[in-house]
């Protein structure tokens, strides 16, 4: 089976002020699959790749219940999905709907579609709320990390690391806070959004770092490339970055990935405190919204694992020159706003037809 013979859906469209890595992944399958025909699976109508005009839009949308909802609600969507697209493969791009891929895998593989995804302790050990403890077990340099379950605890929690401190919903959104004062005010947003509980972290003052890679799932990473944040979003997101070679990073990745037996996409984030090793903040199940940069110059991690869902012999491509760097701009998507009623009311949006069996490109 080839790739131009069944499509490959991905989730997380949005490239807006928290951009997310679908369109990013999109545009590196393309680098490499040409012809390959793509899918969104969107959240909402608005999610911006939705309206581009280049290699990083789908061929096609369509919008699947939020992860709350549950996974049978999703088996039912993409089940409706299915009699318009040909689904072969799905590229989950957010830590939030991991946990329904993860139920439907063998539903899923029943319907003859296949995902890449991590095996559930993994998933669990990586958590927010379980991370400072896998740190703990395997000798992980990571900042102090607490677990509350109501005001109170929160409270004990934050006096405990001593201010200020990162309240963190347990999916995501994270507040600096700097006094009891603020506490109410910090948690307050996230527990409305995301619920209880929330991780009271210990804050480290120092230069970011992310490794994003692909894991075989039996302790090893088949590729990987570390940068060095050089500019973030008022939410903590990469908006610039550069490659770098770093040893004692990379030692420690591996070791991350080997005690965990990581399967599939991940992103680590460090933290550098001057004169002391690199500290763990966090590990996101699939790749962080900057993966079409590596793809730019040679290191196409999105194609690696595409390989992987075709079942191919994977060759693990070049690794990313220390140097080259990034740097996000904004532009503006014109469209018609019948084309965003269209998507709202329908809840599909075709860009390109799918073809004919006779019509596919080789």
């Amino acid at each position: 089976m080839t790739a131009a013979q069944r499509s490959v859906a991905v989730t997380g469209m949005h490239r807006g002020e928290s951009p997310q890595p679908g369109a990013s992944v999109v545009a590196s399958l393309r680098r490499q699959f040409p012809g390959l025909r793509t899918v969104g699976l969107s959240y909402d109508p608005l999610e911006s790749s939705l309206y581009g005009q280049g290699d990083d839009h789908p061929d096609a949308a369509y919008l699947i219940p939020f992860p709350g909802a549950g996974a049978q609600a999703l088996l039912d969507r993409l089940d409706m999905i299915r009699q318009s697209e040909d689904i072969g493969h799905i590229i989950p791009c957010l830590d939030s709907e991991i946990d329904n891929f993860l139920q439907l895998e063998e539903p899923l593989k029943e319907r003859g579609i296949r995902c890449v995804l991590p095996t559930r302790r993994s998933f669990e050990d990586r958590h927010k709320a379980s991370l400072y403890g896998f740190c703990l077990r395997h000798g992980i340099p990571s900042p102090l990390t607490l677990v509350a379950h109501d005001p109170l605890a929160v409270e004990r929690c934050a006096a405990e690391a001593g201010y200020p401190v990162y309240v963190k919903g347990w999916l995501y959104h994270a507040e600096l806070v700097h006094s009891r004062e603020g506490l109410v005010a910090g948690y307050d947003e996230i527990v409305r959004a995301w619920g209880w509980p929330v991780v009271v972290q210990e804050v480290l003052v120092g230069e970011e770092y992310d490794v994003a890679g692909v894991g075989d799932g039996e302790g090893g990473i088949v590729q990987s490339c570390s940068i060095r944040k050089l500019l973030r979003t008022a939410h903590g997101k990469g908006f610039a970055g550069i490659v770098v070679s770093d040893p004692a990073m990379d030692a420690l990745s591996e070791k991350i990935i080997r005690a965990l037996r990581w399967n599939g996409p991940f992103e680590l984030e460090f933290i550098k405190v001057p004169g002391r090793p690199h500290a763990l903040m966090e590990i996101n199940p699939r790749f962080p919204a900057w993966i079409d940069f590596p793809s730019q110059i040679g290191c196409n991690l999105p194609a690696l694992l595409f390989e992987r869902l075709l079942g191919h012999d994977v060759k693990p491509p070049p690794t990313c020159k220390p140097g080259q760097m990034f740097v996000r701009h904004s532009v503006d998507l014109v469209g018609d706003f019948a084309d965003f009623a269209a998507m709202a009311s329908s809840g599909e949006r075709i860009f390109r037809p799918l073809q004919k069996p006779e019509q596919l490109t080789p």
